[in-house]
């Protein structure tokens, strides 16, 4: 993380938002890209090895879901950017940063997706724990990013969890 408390540009940056508090805000977004990461990982991967009665409709939608997830990547990582720091990039910081943990091996499709209700919803939590800063200093930019991947967070985890039902 020591490389996005460093602002990234020469030109003072002057948006109404203080550099502490911009700082503060791209701590949170690390945070959410580098789980945002790991959950477009953990998706693709399960995508690619989903086996057994349900392989088709779900090869299918994690492909879905994971084609949202990479997109939203970018959103986040040049929010970062707006806002005057570096974004993280690489496996070791998106490591450091996330809360999601990696799974080994090849999970049963019914376990696949209980792994991706539970990485959604520590996305939603991460994205939702940012909202008191973005309030207090009126950056609305993120505050309507975070709305947004809540949004898909939230309904992709409720989607799944319907799969579950008996």
């Amino acid at each position: 993380m020591a490389s996005s408390k460093k602002e990234s540009q020469t030109m003072k940056i002057d948006i109404g938002i203080s550099h502490s508090d911009r700082a503060k805000i791209v701590e949170g977004l690390s945070k959410l890209l580098a789980d945002s990461y790991t959950l477009y990982l953990m998706t693709h991967n399960f995508h690619w090895n989903v086996t057994g009665p349900q392989f088709n409709s779900l090869h299918n939608m994690f492909m879905t879901q994971y084609t949202e997830q990479w997109n939203a990547l970018d959103i986040i990582a040049e929010r970062i950017r707006a806002l005057g720091f570096p974004a993280p990039g690489t496996y070791k910081e998106f490591s450091s940063l996330t809360v999601i943990k990696e799974v080994e091996g090849v999970p049963k499709a019914q376990d696949m997706v209980k792994l991706l209700v539970n990485a959604h919803e520590t996305v939603a939590r991460t994205a939702r724990s940012l909202f008191s800063t973005v309030d207090e200093v009126n950056d609305q930019p993120t505050a309507d990013m975070l709305t947004q991947r809540l949004d898909v967070h939230e309904k992709t985890a409720w989607m799944l969890r319907s799969l579950l039902e008996e």
